[in-house]
């Protein structure tokens, strides 16, 4: 009421929150899929395979719909998009608002609570160390981001991170549902091969042309200076940068591989409907009848005979 702005900072009362928020994301997982995820599977009828797809990416579509909006609506509201310049201006970024801080946790708790779930849902050991993959890889980058003072660059990479996979995982469900129709992958391409350039553009402006033009490069953990004096040395900076450059083409590579063999089933199934239809023509056509030429309705031979054995009439 006074105009007092609270900002918040990180500590160990968090994990104290995150673990609520576990078991919240537990409760809501639940309900997506009693009330949503079941009852579509008893209609469609699917394999244990396609079972066990449709329900991760069933939850995914859930998760990454609503994280989606909930972070466009802080990176707008924060003036994180029109002012692009704030992804490092004033580095470092300790002191958060509300809603960045709860977003981050949040994300922290449904990532985390992904692992029980593992066991919940009774994966199959063939897909678990995917999936144990996946967790790792979000849960390093948004632990990294929280605690390394990068909270406003790593809001803007899972908004284009989980544009990609929404798209991705709604393709999937659409393809369960109806196996001709993949127009939504394409979709997906799309959105893909641009989140990924905006991605690597983003890593190249902040890193490379953003933090090196702080003005406090000196080391200060106490502020949560922790690594901005490093970006000062040209070879560090261009070490970062190849390295995320070779993270973004082994994402690349993957995805055109990926691309590649669905093209190849694809084309493998419409060279069999044809090779199908061909057969089913050539088995429709008539069978030839023996050499000769039709005369009035009769079957006459080469020579202008009639092919039928004459019968000899008795004296």
């Amino acid at each position: 009421a006074d105009g007092e702005l609270v900002q918040y900072h990180y500590g160990l009362k968090d994990l104290v929150t995150i673990l609520f928020y576990i078991f919240i994301s537990i409760i809501l997982h639940a309900v997506v899929q009693e009330y949503a995820l079941d009852k579509i599977n008893r209609r469609l009828h699917l394999s244990k395979v396609k079972h066990s797809k449709f329900n991760e990416s069933g939850q995914l579509v859930a998760f990454h719909f609503t994280s989606l909006i909930w972070c466009l609506y802080v990176v707008v509201t924060e003036g994180y998009l029109s002012n692009p310049r704030s992804l490092w201006e004033n580095y470092p970024h300790v002191y958060l608002p509300f809603q960045v801080k709860f977003f981050y946790l949040c994300q922290l708790a449904y990532w985390l609570h992904a692992l029980p779930e593992l066991y919940f849902q009774k994966v199959r050991k063939e897909e678990i160390p995917r999936q144990l993959r996946c967790i790792a890889l979000y849960l390093v980058h948004i632990a990294s981001a929280y605690l390394l003072n990068l909270s406003r660059l790593g809001l803007i990479l899972l908004l284009l991170q989980y544009l990609a996979e929404f798209f991705f995982h709604m393709a999937r469900l659409v393809y369960f549902t109806d196996e001709n129709n993949e127009k939504l992958f394409n979709v997906w391409a799309v959105v893909f091969v641009v989140t990924r350039l905006f991605t690597l553009t983003l890593y190249i402006l902040v890193i490379g042309f953003g933090l090196p033009r702080v003005e406090n490069q000196a080391l200060d953990p106490e502020r949560g200076n922790l690594f901005s004096f490093l970006f000062n040395n040209i070879l560090f900076r261009m070490s970062v940068l190849l390295l995320v450059c070779l993270f973004q083409a082994s994402v690349m590579w993957r995805f055109i591989h990926f691309q590649l063999r669905r093209w190849r089933e694809y084309w493998n199934k419409q060279s069999s409907r044809k090779r199908a239809a061909a057969g089913a023509k050539q088995q429709a056509k008539p069978l030839k009848r023996d050499s000769g030429y039709h005369e009035n309705g009769v079957v006459k031979a080469e020579n202008g005979t009639s092919p039928r054995n004459k019968k000899l009439k008795s004296p």
